[in-house]
């Protein structure tokens, strides 16, 4: 077995996990322009709070078994809860399609949040188990720009595929199709680098990797905190982007288009980030990335015309590449090998929580507010995180700093 790292080494293994990623995105991709128009056309649900339910419920699971997730892959291994991700996944489409009652959409959603956060976790933590220390930025980023292109391509799709026939079955159907290529690739990728890992330290308590994570470290905690500002804003863009633009003049392909290319120069602009955090370091990228998508945020909110959307919408998307891969390399070069699964996923915890906590805040305000005024909330507290990361950050790429 190949146990030297890097990943010209580990190619094959490498590509394998690339391309299993844009199928675990595809999934997310799925839901993304579709399901607040389901619930409203299909469903009844008028309420903004309610319609977001779906994301809270996928946020809350997600987050969840992030944080179970990496501390059983420190001492599991990960290819086994990759695969048990793929056949949790393939229960979602099928309870969408049948869904008969808007409880069972969220229980598909709880079942999605378990599958993404088994097979995303797993994907990540493999890449950067084949990868060098001074390829860390490179290995996510390639990660996050398969699963991102991947949700973008899936969500233009559906949404297509929606406008063409309805909301569904048409375009869930896709989802049995990404399962099943996503099993098969997973049972051909090999678990390289778990044996070589477990023997690089010893692993610390669960409780002491959580506080350090989440509290302690200024590093790793301020990172934690830009990740949940990350997905909380995300969580407001899934959700109520779709009824936002339905109250402007656009048509449902205009519509559709600025909605995928905010998670698509998410996902293609982080081939370009990621290796650039690891030759010009991690702290100004993260903060610049901030620094869009609140320029983009408020383009979102104070545009009038598709071209001002459609621009905002890539602002917004090239901000979160900054930061996303950034992040986790950031965490990994904090984290030694035998703990970095059960930070990263403390970490992913905290940033995947960003999403309920974004679909309740976002709800509540557009409810008692409008939509206008829940998307301004959100670029105030962008605006705060900022702030903190401006004074709390530190450059963590040990290669920049030797250089400097």
């Amino acid at each position: 077995m190949n146990t030297e790292k890097g990943i010209r080494q580990n190619l094959t293994a490498f590509i394998t996990l690339v391309c299993i990623n844009v199928f675990v995105g595809s999934m997310v991709g799925l839901e993304r322009t579709v399901l607040p128009i389901l619930a409203k056309e299909e469903f009844g649900i008028a309420s903004v709070t309610a319609t977001l339910s779906f994301i809270v419920s996928f946020g809350v699971t997600k987050a969840i078994m992030n944080l179970i997730a990496g501390h059983l892959a420190d001492r599991f291994g990960r290819r086994t809860l990759l695969i048990v991700g793929w056949f949790i996944a393939g229960c979602v489409p099928l309870l969408i399609i049948l869904a008969e009652a808007w409880w069972l959409i969220i229980a598909a959603n709880v079942l999605l949040g378990l599958s993404q956060g088994l097979t995303w976790s797993m994907t990540v933590n493999m890449k950067i188990d084949l990868a060098k220390d001074n390829q860390k930025g490179i290995a996510v980023g390639l990660n996050e720009f398969a699963g991102y292109v991947g949700l973008s391509l899936t969500a233009l799709l559906s949404g297509y595929i929606m406008t063409r026939f309805s909301p569904r079955p048409e375009p869930f159907v896709i989802g049995f199709i990404i399962v099943f290529i996503g099993i098969l690739l997973s049972v051909l990728v090999k678990d390289q680098q778990h044996k070589h890992n477990k023997k690089t330290g010893t692993t610390p308590s669960f409780r002491s990797v959580f506080v350090n994570t989440s509290f302690k470290d200024s590093n790793l905690s301020t990172t934690s905190l830009i990740g949940l500002m990350t997905n909380f804003k995300d969580g407001v863009a899934w959700g109520l982007f779709p009824l936002f633009f339905a109250t402007t003049s656009l048509t449902g392909g205009q519509m559709s288009i600025i909605i995928a290319v905010y998670p698509a120069s998410w996902g293609i602009f982080q081939l370009i980030t990621g290796p650039l955090s690891d030759k010009l370091g991690r702290k100004w990228l993260i903060l610049s990335g901030v620094l869009l998508q609140l320029i983009g945020l408020l383009g979102i909110v104070f545009g009038t015309m598709f071209s001002i959307w459609l621009f905002a919408s890539l602002l917004l998307g090239i901000g979160t590449a900054f930061v996303y891969p950034t992040l986790i390399a950031s965490i990994s070069d904090v984290a030694s090998p035998s703990w970095r699964a059960t930070s990263l996923g403390v970490y992913r915890f905290w940033r995947d929580s960003g999403y309920a906590f974004g679909a309740l805040a976002g709800g509540a305000i557009a409810d008692q507010f409008g939509l206008e005024n829940a998307l301004i909330f959100t670029v105030c507290f962008i605006g705060i995180t900022l702030i903190i990361g401006l004074f709390r950050l530190s450059e963590t790429n040990v290669y920049t700093k030797n250089d400097a």
